[in-house]
């Protein structure tokens, strides 16, 4: 039936009338999955009033439906989207909710948002009457009308409803756009935008992009987690106000403490229709059962929503489940008694892996459900930097606990220990934060946004918990004052959190501190703060030290890092022996010291650390003081003795944008340096996000050895290669054959004239052809990145050269050839005359950097690759005449194994993938020159089997590409994206991948 119907509404038959399209649309809509059905038909009531005497076509719940007949006909969708926005702006204010338009012909499909009168598109989708029009259709409106309920939230069900490509994300997201771009200049929200744009970049460095956009995405994330984790406990969401659902207090009430509170993301409530986008959202967020969560589905959330390039720029490379779950059952192993911290949490998967491991274990020892939950929470902890992470990751320690057990009356108060810190403690590192018995948190950030430091006796956070309290409390009673009065009085506070006489002075100065960030308009989010940042500096005391760090830390580059920061991070390597020297700084990341500085921060000795790392950091030199596993600091040792590690690499499909390990170690007396043996994994996932129960059954485990890359991780292949030369002005070399005339020309001599571009240089640009009768002998091929394609070569361009076959040619030995030094005068005459400085001849210009004399005599057999391009292209070339030109690079071989080798490692996508972050770049990395020769490409070695394997597929690639027929007229980028379709579709292609990959990692 749906199909029928799909049809006749695609159709766009002129002689249906609008009736018979609205008819086809109701049928559809109570016969599709959308829960609508004859006793709730009101809901879809045709030709809804809409005041002044106009009737809305189709109304479902809070949307608008306007029909016609064919939207490309006249004027007939400006006039129905005027119409439609009219309809939508009646139903809003009538209603108090938000409402969306949605205006379709049957075919074409468009949702709109109105933003200040006006409708904004922020959809569309066509169908035809095709089955697959079907499904589309039915997805793309629900998202529209959010009917549907009890869906179970796993990771294809919340990617496909709320993720970036659904359209209840695009009318959402829209939405909040609107409201933050109207309310942006209003001081609290222009606060909170700042110091979320601060935090990020001392998190994530340079390649954080401080712009609204992701301004908006986190708030849209944030608010949805926060709205998830209401549904979670089970608490009635659709009644509660915006408020409510944004500072947690109904948390509080229940007595779950740390999930929910004011945050950077909160602005929403205090802008004017701010209410009725929660509501909305809530509306949509309870279509699905939250009542049983199996994964971490939040990850799921913000990887669909912040993209893949996205992430990859901010070092976010979330573990999948079932690599989290394999390394909590070989770390976590006796959860009841071991204390876990996740330094670097992100959206909390190894909190609930390690929580579901904790409560599995409770539950067999038959603990009670207050001693189990109190356990967890004081064995299962969790940081980052990140405030989306942080929320997130609560969030997911609440999806791990489970409804039952949250609303189970003999569960006790519940504290979540996930906390927004900096786990590296850049700032503080040199600083004595326990100076005079007290916390002190400068709580300033250079621009008067905090106005002094914050104190607390020390005493007061041996207790974690009863710490919290107390801001929280301090929090509730700086926000009720009134203003233009003193800060009330302390002294039931004192008596009921038992603040000794001595410490009164101290919280009271605190206070009075917080109460007058209050009334300047500046106190958004300072109890947050003061608790997060108050934990790693409680985590760091001796007593406190956990059993196990477990975990992914940031693998943020040396090179994307803020200058600042670099010089931070190179001192504090230096200072453990992590810095591997200016040679291979651009080739360090964060993690490595990250992970030496979370043990020597967190880690008692003789705790065990488990960590998933770049698989550089198992057997490369810029790991090598990592390796060791001696980190003397002058202010204390810290030893590491490592007792294993596994190699992920030959996992496909790969997960990581770079090859991951993982190491095990323990926090000792005396290093231990990690050892080359290691557990190689292997086998081929169907999903890179899948649990562990299925992932096993897919993957091997084998014994292996780690074999280290020398000293620079350089390829020696880079000394050989070397560049083409400049044939610049073109119009002086480059050449084009002309017809020789009625008369012929004798043999040995050909009629050419400068070959033109429209991308010459303007001062040549106009300039008349040069033209002449050459010796042959002195028109040679020329090949340029036009002339280069994966695998293969096309027709050279041709130039004249004054060369022989081993030299470049003397004015003297010029004059001997009368064709060519007719053209060498003509040319030389047109340089000097055009040329911006008198240093260079037109020989020097020709021969600049002598790369044009060093490919002489021509090398009979060759590897050239292009010098730019957003794409990686490298061919043999057998030419024994032809000369390259600046565009590409060429090197000399010999062997056909090898040649075939590294032609197939730079063809491959793999490749292109890594060198982009080593290239220098305009709008796109572009330039590849020799920073190719940055990755580790392994010398050839016909002893190596997966050596000859790539040959050999290399020499069958090649084969592949010249039997595909060229279009000689065909633009080059457009011919080389062709070839590489070819090859990734391929077998041949597939492996080569895999086998760069296993290489370059």
């Amino acid at each position: 039936m749906l199909q029928e119907l799909v049809s006749r509404l695609a159709r766009r038959d002129h002689a249906r009338p609008e009736a018979e399209v609205q008819s086809d649309l109701r049928q559809f809509l109570l016969a599709a999955p959308f829960q609508l059905d004859e006793g709730n038909i009101e809901i879809a009531a045709l030709e809804a009033p809409a005041g002044g005497g106009r009737r809305i076509d189709i109304e479902v719940g809070s949307t608008v439906i306007e029909v016609k007949r064919d939207l490309r006909r006249g004027r007939v969708r400006e006039d129905a989207i005027e119409q439609l926005a009219a309809y939508v702006a009646h139903r809003a204010r009538e209603s108090g909710r938000r409402y969306v338009g949605v205006l379709t012909d049957g075919a074409e499909w468009l949702c709109f948002n109105l933003v200040d009168g006006a409708l904004q598109q922020v959809s569309a989708l066509d169908i035809d009457s095709s089955a697959e029009s079907v499904g589309k259709l039915v997805f793309w409106l629900e998202g529209v009308l959010a009917t549907a309920t009890g869906i179970t939230p796993n990771a294809r069900e919340i990617e496909a409803r709320l993720g970036a490509t659904s359209t209840a994300y695009a009318i959402d997201r829209a939405t909040l756009a609107a409201l933050y771009m109207q309310n942006r200049d209003l001081p609290t929200i222009k606060v909170k935008r700042e110091l979320w744009s601060r935090l990020l970049t001392s998190a994530l460095g340079s390649q954080f992009t401080d712009d609204d956009d992701l301004f908006i995405e986190h708030t849209l994330l944030v608010n949805t987690a926060e709205i998830i984790a209401h549904a979670v406990l089970g608490l009635p969401v659709a009644d509660l106000g915006a408020a409510s659902l944004l500072s947690g207090e109904k948390f509080a009430e229940s007595g779950v403490h740390g999930v929910v509170e004011a945050d950077f993301f909160d602005w929403v409530i205090e802008v004017d229709t701010g209410e009725h986008f929660i509501k909305t959202l809530a509306r949509r967020l309870l279509r699905f059962d939250w009542s049983a969560v199996r994964e971490d589905v939040l990850k799921v959330l913000y990887e669909s929503v912040i993209g893949t390039d996205t992430r990859k720029e901010l070092g976010e490379y979330y573990t999948p489940d079932w690599l989290a779950r394999a390394i909590v059952e070989e770390a976590y192993t006796e959860p009841l008694s071991t204390r876990a911290l996740d330094p670097s949490c992100g959206s909390g998967t190894f909190l609930f892996h390690c929580a579901s491991e904790y409560l599995d274990k409770a539950q067999q020892a038959g603990m009670p459900l207050a001693a189990t939950l109190d356990g967890l929470t004081q064995h299962v902890i969790g940081m980052d930097l990140h405030p989306v992470a942080v929320t997130f990751a609560r969030v997911t320690y609440l999806l791990a606990i489970g409804r039952e057990r949250l609303t189970d009356a003999d569960r006790g108060e519940i504290h979540i220990p996930v906390y927004l810190g900096d786990s590296l403690q850049w700032r503080e590192q040199n600083l004595n934060l326990w100076s005079h018995d007290a916390l002190v948190i400068q709580a300033e950030d250079g621009r008067e946004l905090f106005g002094s430091e914050l104190r607390f006796p020390d005493r007061l956070l041996a207790d974690a918990r009863e710490f919290d309290r107390l801001v929280e409390e301090l929090a509730r009673r700086a926000t009720s004052s009134q203003a233009g009065r003193p800060p009330p009085s302390l002294t039931s506070l004192f008596a009921r959190f038992g603040i000794r006489p001595e410490e009164q002075e101290t919280i009271e100065a605190t206070f009075a501190t917080m109460h007058r960030l209050h009334h300047q308009g500046r106190d958004h989010i300072w109890g947050y703060y003061v608790r997060n940042m108050a934990r790693p500096m409680w985590l760091a005391r001796e007593a406190n030290r956990v059993d196990l760090l477990i975990g992914n830390p940031p693998w943020l580059a040396y090179r994307h890092m803020p200058e600042e920061m670099q010089a931070t991070f190179k001192t504090m390597s230096e200072r453990r022996n992590l810095w591997a020297g200016r040679e291979l700084a651009t080739h360090q990341d964060l993690s490595a010291l990250f992970v030496v500085r979370a043990v020597e921060l967190y880690l008692r000795i003789g705790g065990r650390l488990a960590m998933v790392l770049p698989n550089a950091a198992v057997d490369r030199e810029q790991y090598a003081g990592f390796r060791q596993g001696n980190y003397s600091d002058p202010v204390g040792a810290v030893s590491l003795g490592f007792d294993g590690s596994w190699d992920l690499r030959r996992i496909r499909p790969h997960f990581f944008p770079r090859g991951a390990s993982v190491v095990f170690a323990r926090r000792t007396k005396d290093p231990v340096q990690l050892g080359d043996e290691t557990l190689v994994w292997s086998g081929k996932l169907t999903s890179p996000n899948m649990e562990w129960s299925q992932a096993r059954l897919l993957l091997e485990q084998a014994p292996g050895e780690i074999r280290r890359v020398g000293k620079s991780a350089k390829s020696e292949f880079g000394s050989r290669f070397g560049q083409g030369a400049t044939f610049a002005p073109r119009l002086l070399f480059l050449v084009n054959e002309r017809p020789a005339g009625p008369l012929g020309l004798p043999a040995g001599r050909l009629a050419v004239t400068s070959s033109r571009s429209n991308y010459e240089d303007k001062r040549y640009k106009d300039l008349p052809s040069v033209d002449g009768v050459v010796e042959s002998e002195f028109v040679r091929p020329v090949y340029s990145g036009e002339s280069l394609l994966p695998y293969r070569v096309v027709d050279p361009l041709r130039a004249v050269i004054p060369c022989s076959s081993t030299a470049l040619m003397s004015p003297r030995e010029i004059e001997l050839y009368p064709g060519l030094k007719a053209w060498w005068d003509q040319a030389e005459r047109v340089w000097e005359a055009h040329r911006t400085s008198d240093r260079l001849t037109l020989m020097d210009q020709l021969n600049y950097q002598n790369k044009l004399s060093r490919q002489l005599p021509v090398a009979p057999f060759r590897i050239v690759y292009n010098a730019s391009g957003m794409h990686l292209s490298a061919a043999k070339v057998r030419n024994p005449r032809a000369i390259m030109s600046k565009s590409l690079y060429w090197a000399a071989f010999h062997e056909e194994d090898e040649a075939d080798f590294l032609c197939a490692i730079l063809n491959s996508a793999v490749t292109t993938e890594m060198v982009r972050p080593y290239m220098s770049y305009g709008k796109d990395e572009r330039h590849i020159d020799k920073h190719i020769w940055q990755l580790p490409i392994p010398s050839y070695d016909a002893r190596e089997t997966t050596h000859r394997e790539v040959a050999t597929l290399g020499r069958e690639m090649a084969q592949l590409v010249q039997e595909m027929p060229v279009d000689v007229s065909m633009h080059f980028p457009a011919a080389r994206r062709h070839i590489r379709r070819l090859i990734e579709d391929s077998a041949g292609g597939a492996r080569i991948s895999e086998l760069v990959y296993e290489l370059l990692s």
